[in-house]
């Protein structure tokens, strides 16, 4: 079976930090770029951050940048998200998956292009 499965979510307070970590199984992950995306309660699922599969570019939504790093560990097959200084608006179920092409523009958060979607981890940002 062709899929991500995610963890490292949990409950966190204003400004503490979390690292999800997102392991492929039954596909070779260096062929692919993988997005880190999320969906708050009632919102559309958004891409927060994406990597290319062994060139190691990466892109950002503007609300994360500067607080949220990607990083791929392709030996493990695994993608990592180190978000810092959290705030309760980053509040949601993370998502990561994998796109056969890194996009440079805006088309990297167009969730259409990716596949193999993991469940998803809870993350809760709250005092």
């Amino acid at each position: 079976q062709l899929q991500f499965v995610e963890s490292g979510g949990g409950l966190v307070q204003p400004g503490g930090s979390l690292r999800l970590s997102c392991t492929a199984s039954g596909f070779t992950l260096d062929r692919y770029a993988v997005g880190w995306f999320r969906q708050a309660p009632g919102k559309g699922r958004e891409g927060v951050s994406c990597m290319s599969a062994t060139s190691g570019l990466t892109q950002y939504a503007d609300s994360v940048k500067g607080r949220i790093t990607i990083s791929r560990n392709n030996a493990n097959h695994t993608v990592y998200l180190q978000m810092n200084n959290l705030k309760q608006e980053d509040t949601a179920v993370y998502y990561c998956a994998a796109s056969p092409h890194y996009y440079s523009g805006e088309y990297w958060s167009k969730t259409s292009e990716y596949y193999y979607w993991g469940q998803g981890t809870q993350v809760t940002v709250s005092s």
